[in-house]
């Protein structure tokens, strides 16, 4: 009896593969099916009765042309990451090593960002949450500097010693570097790279002069370097677009050089600078922060300062001198710090519209302006310390609970009002003698 022929079974395997499945799993699933094909052909060649099998190999997932699977992180930059990991900690209570286990990806560890092809293009190194521990060790700079293509590094505050290396300081990727509140000495370094945005190096205890290729950086718009112990003058070209300098609580000494117009934050605070700083401040309009107390600056203070879109002017403890000649009213609700200087002549009414003014420490005379006492008295300008000046009037009425005003140590004796607002430290009393005050009118 003939044997009567069945119809083919088709058999539909489905293989679902991730894009990170290795290349040797994959070579051993093909040659798993096509012995499977093999097996099946034979049969149907031995005439067996059995169905006829047709293997359709269906690979969902892995479409190596269209979809290649996940690029696997550059050597180097695997052996650099490990060598980072081996020089720094936790500190006690920090997790942020917790996730760099080097069985699995590198680029799924915490702060690390990687490209497309596979290199490390952001290394952020620590907790970056507020109050959160950072870590310690020495500055893995060798390490750093193999990251050929890396564009940002930042280091939380910690305890981590070492020396930063030109190397690392001038990958020629780097747009964003912030070491700051760390362990971190010696001079900065020579060169820095072109495409720096960028630098933090503040609340280390870096020394030396600050390199002049940095203020030549044409990219560079934020410069840190607060709380170290730089010395030396400041470089004498800036031609960099900066917007925000700070170089506070150095030992920085000379005069301010040119600085470029574009500075919105300049603070200086703190050094041991000297000389006149008013044709400097003239040509910076765009200023709505400028710190420049406790260090010798001289001189006149520009009028035009007080016209700009000033937030906070701080000019305290220098050896500024003359009659303030503001170019107009300050913007309302500034903070003015003009205290411990030799500033003379009256007190300007362009200072109303402040919400803070600090005149203490001068050689102010003559009869303070009603629209200052106005704003005291309205709650609008919560500071006014006036002590310790040549003031041969001061009418102020009534000031709410929640202003602060002084005017020990002038010409006349504080109003009433005034004198329980008035600091601990706001004068050596309530009224200088009259005889330091014959011929004072301001």
């Amino acid at each position: 009896m003939p044997i009567k022929a069945e119809p083919p079974m088709l058999v539909v395997v489905v293989v679902r593969l991730q894009l990170s499945t290795p290349s040797t799993k994959l070579t051993s699933i093909a040659c798993h099916l096509e012995s499977r094909r093999s097996a099946a052909a034979t049969m149907a060649t031995r005439g067996m009765r059995r169905p006829r099998v047709l293997l359709l190999l269906l690979v969902a997932d892995v479409l190596l042309a269209a979809a290649p699977a996940a690029a696997t992180l550059h050597p180097v930059d695997y052996l650099a990451l490990q060598a980072v990991r081996h020089a720094l900690s936790d500190m006690p209570g920090s997790r942020f090593f917790a996730s760099w286990d080097f069985t699995g990806d590198p680029c799924a560890f915490a702060g690390v960002y990687c490209s497309g092809d596979g290199r490390v293009v952001t290394l952020a190194l620590g907790d970056p949450r507020a109050g959160a521990p950072g870590l310690s060790g020495v500055f893995p700079s060798p390490a750093l500097a193999r990251l050929s293509v890396l564009s940002s590094l930042s280091l939380v505050p910690g305890r981590v010693s070492g020396e930063l290396s030109t190397a690392v300081a001038a990958l020629p990727s780097l747009r964003f570097l912030a070491l700051s509140g760390n362990l971190l000495s010696g001079d900065l370094p020579g060169t820095f790279s072109p495409a720096l945005r960028t630098v933090d190096l503040s609340k280390n205890s870096f020394s030396g002069r600050i390199p002049s290729s940095l203020l030549l950086v044409r990219s560079l718009r934020t410069l840190v370097l607060s709380h170290n112990s730089l010395s030396g003058e400041i470089p004498r070209m800036v031609s960099s677009p900066l917007v925000h300098l700070d170089l506070r609580n150095n030992r920085l000494s000379g005069g301010v050089p040119s600085l470029p117009e574009t500075l919105v934050y300049l603070s200086l605070a703190s050094n041991r600078l000297s000389g006149r700083v008013g044709a400097v401040l003239r040509r910076l309009p765009r200023l709505s922060f400028v710190d420049l107390g406790g260090n010798g600056f001289s001189g006149e203070v520009p009028g035009e300062v007080f016209s700009f879109r000033i937030a906070y002017l701080q000019l305290r403890k220098n050896a500024f001198s003359g009659e303030l000649r503001p170019a107009g009213p300050v913007p309302a609700g500034a903070t003015v710090d003009l205290s411990h200087n030799a500033l003379s002549g009256r007190v300007p009414p362009e200072l109303a519209p402040a919400s803070a003014v600090y005149l203490n420490g001068n050689k102010f005379a003559g009869e303070l302006p009603r629209e200052i006492a106005a704003a005291a008295e309205g709650g609008r300008m919560r500071v006014l310390f006036l002590q310790d000046n040549f003031l041969t009037a001061i009418r102020v009425g009534g000031v709410p609970a929640s202003a602060a005003v002084c005017a020990h140590w002038n010409c006349v004796a504080p109003p009433p009002p005034v004198v329980a607002a008035c600091p601990a430290k706001g004068g050596r009393g309530r009224r200088r003698p009259p005889a330091q005050c014959s011929g004072r009118r301001g």
